[in-house]
């Protein structure tokens, strides 16, 4: 296992700044997410990690090493890519025995490594099949088990399942996660997938324009969002944000308005509002209620339904609320009746459900 301490790191490429000051623990043998939109610095940040590209400013330690200086191969890691990178003209077994054979290491310790990472991977029948034969699953298993072979403290993941298609990738996360508490190794795992963020990671560092905006377990981000990038980016469909205005502010306790008039009572716990503060109020799609299924007369409104989306187990209802430019998500039972574009529908917001973020953007009453 590896730890790994990222202080005050940056990285320029010239003028343009792409990671500024980031500040992170991944502790020994956890499973750590880096997730955000394309172009926020995640796979930069990771590459600097495995020593492929130089920091600009700030340590990196791995195992209490300053590890800044200290050349890629000694690094004690191993990093599976997006891209396969098999040899071709090799078999399975060749890929996977190739680095080793670079090493001081004898054909039986070799044979003895493979054969272990391929037990693992659930893959010895493949061995002696060339990449060609491979669908794109096993050949992302052979890329695996190329790091495995070599026993480091610490895997590196570069957005490894991108390539393969849906009902694959929930097989991949199932054995990726398998294949953690099998190891005990340290994971940092970058992807631009929430689903995958969410159910890989036992920590998610959401990053946003080259910082991180917020560190936690999946559901402590999902049910605390620090400000409202985080709550819009994870989630689907994402958080509902509307704009209000506070009119009163009891202390754990707020009334807002939103923009066509309605009154909503917030359970907000600590904070400095002020009457007339404007702040947007957030709430996930699955907190909304039918106004006719809650036994709680306040926070009702009236919204137009726009379209809906039959999922099955639940239909997606996208409403248009007076006063707002972007749809409503409402999460409803799938044998919800009378969901159709353009019918009228009464919903309720439960107060302890509601997020409130201040004018610039952060959570209130955490």
């Amino acid at each position: 296992m590896a730890e790994v301490r990222l202080q005050r790191i940056s990285k320029s490429y010239g003028n343009n700044q792409v990671l500024q000051g980031i500040d992170l623990h991944v502790r020994n043998g956890e499973f750590m997410v880096f997730v955000g939109p394309s172009g926020c610095g995640k796979s930069t940040l990771l590459r600097m990690i495995a020593g492929l590209e130089d920091i600009s400013a700030g340590e990196l330690h791995i195992d209490n090493q300053l590890a800044n200086d200290i050349p890629p191969a000694k690094r004690g890691l191993a990093m599976v890519f997006q891209s396969y990178a098999l040899y071709p003209h090799m078999t399975v077994y060749e890929n996977m025995a190739f680095s080793l054979s670079l090493t001081s290491m004898s054909k039986a310790e070799i044979d003895s490594a493979v054969q272990h990472a391929a037990s693992i991977l659930q893959m010895t029948h493949l061995l002696q099949r060339k990449p060609r034969d491979l669908s794109g699953g096993q050949r992302q298993r052979v890329a695996i088990g190329r790091a495995i072979v070599r026993k480091p403290g610490l895997f590196l993941f570069d957005e490894p399942l991108s390539n393969l298609d849906a009902s694959l990738r929930v097989q991949m996360r199932i054995e990726l996660s398998k294949l953690h508490r099998e190891l005990a190794a340290t994971m940092i795992y970058v992807t631009h997938d929430q689903v995958e963020a969410m159910t890989l990671g036992q920590r998610i560092a959401v990053f946003n324009g080259g910082k991180i905006e917020q560190v936690g377990a999946p559901l402590e981000l999902y049910d605390k969002p620090a400000n409202l990038f985080v709550a819009g980016f994870l989630g689907s469909p994402k958080m509902n944000i509307v704009k209000a205005k506070v009119l009163r502010n009891l202390g754990n306790e707020a009334e807002l308005q939103l923009a066509a008039g309605t009154h909503i009572n917030v359970q907000l716990g600590t904070s400095n509002l002020q009457t007339g503060d404007e702040v947007s109020l957030g709430i996930r799609a699955e907190h909304i209620l039918l106004a006719s299924q809650s036994t709680e007369h306040s926070n009702q409104l009236e919204v137009c339904i726009s379209f809906v989306e039959h999922l099955g187990d639940a239909a997606i209802v996208y409403a248009i609320l007076a006063g707002e430019e972007n749809l409503f998500a409402i999460k409803l039972p799938a044998d919800t009746s009378d969901l159709y574009a353009g019918a009228d529908l009464c919903i309720q917001l439960p107060g302890q459900r509601c997020h409130v973020f201040d004018r610039n953007g952060v959570a209130l009453g955490q």
